[in-house]
């Protein structure tokens, strides 16, 4: 069974011909002629008018997204996150890549459009440029209490149990560090 995203998009490639009766770039074609270009409404012109699962309906969307933009590179991602007013925060980012980049060989730093995701054998924080003077960096610390610093909640991400807000470089401090190696050790 695929445990990352992308073992379950390959399959989802491998399977697509079989589930719902024709390879990718017939649907290519068939989301092209509908005029549909959001995603959500090519997932509902897929369902609605084809009778495609979402998933199916989802992959062919993000798939016709690959398809009119060109792909970016995780330095490409990470230079648009921290364009303009957001800018003042790169430097904190990079000293935060670099503490969890020494964990371990298994650590992956893997930007995407709106934060960056940090994993092991799965995801254990994620940082995101939140404001011109805020880096928030969410974890993953199941049984954890909230402290002053460390808060729970969704402030950050989905998965994220916890919230460190990072305002400068003095932040990035040992106690932070202590809470990224937990996240990492638990992953």
């Amino acid at each position: 069974m695929p445990t990352s995203p992308q073992e379950m998009m390959a399959a989802m490639m491998k399977n697509l011909a079989e589930k719902t009766g024709h390879d990718l770039n017939h649907w290519l074609k068939v989301v092209k002629t509908s005029g549909e270009e959001k995603h959500m409404a090519i997932i509902k012109h897929l369902k609605s008018e084809h009778g495609l699962t979402h998933g199916y309906a989802n992959f062919i969307a993000f798939k016709v997204r690959e398809e009119s933009e060109p792909p970016k590179s995780g330095d490409d991602l990470v230079t648009d996150l921290f364009k303009g007013p957001k800018e003042a925060m790169k430097h904190l980012y990079d000293s935060l890549v670099k503490i969890v980049e020494k964990f371990g060989i298994d650590v992956d730093v893997s930007p995407r459009k709106t934060y960056v995701t940090i994993r092991r054998s799965k995801q254990f924080a994620i940082f995101k440029p939140s404001t011109r003077g805020r880096l928030d960096v969410g974890l993953i610390l199941k049984g954890v209490a909230e402290t002053s610093r460390l808060k729970t909640g969704k402030q950050v991400s989905g998965m994220m149990t916890h919230c460190v807000a990072v305002h400068s470089k003095k932040e990035i401090d040992s106690e932070l560090k202590s809470w990224l190696k937990d996240a990492y050790d638990k992953a």
